[in-house]
């Protein structure tokens, strides 16, 4: 969520990437209260409400629903990268390809899917980091090299 936050508002940003495209954090919120209730993880919500100053539920609720991306992608105007496990059962892939899609001024825009066979497929490829860390650091490089030449 802040990486391309970032990058689009940041001039100075040469470029950006995502290990997991968090576009739209409301809505995982919302998912994760209706299907895992108030545990999801040990202390979770009470965690979530501590980072984000909330007094309460309710008031955690009313911050969530402006942490998304819609109207800040497409500010994106040097290369990004969107990664995303096809599997990631955190964060829906929906919201990758949203990512992805609204990066309609970035001059070179990526969307790389882990898949089972290569490994990755997880939230943040937790079951193949290595490799999906050094495809990502492979494009950074490459693409700074890239901007370099020109």
């Amino acid at each position: 969520y802040y990486c391309p936050r970032a990058v689009a508002n940041e001039p100075r940003l040469a470029l950006g990437c995502v290990w997991g495209a968090n576009h739209d954090w409301r809505d995982v919120q919302k998912r994760r209260l209706e299907k895992e209730g108030d545990f999801p993880v040990p202390h979770y919500w009470t965690h979530v409400q501590w980072v984000w100053g909330a007094k309460d539920m309710d008031d955690f609720m009313r911050i969530a629903e402006n942490v998304h991306l819609d109207g800040q992608i497409e500010k994106i105007k040097v290369p990004f990268l969107v990664t995303h496990g096809a599997k990631d059962s955190q964060i829906p892939l929906k919201w990758a390809e949203r990512t992805y899609e609204q990066l309609i001024n970035s001059p070179k825009r990526e969307l790389k899917i882990f898949t089972e066979r290569e490994g990755g497929v997880q939230h943040s490829s937790f079951d193949n980091s290595a490799n999906a860390g050094t495809y990502i650091a492979d494009w950074v490089a490459e693409t700074f090299n890239e901007l370099k030449a020109k």
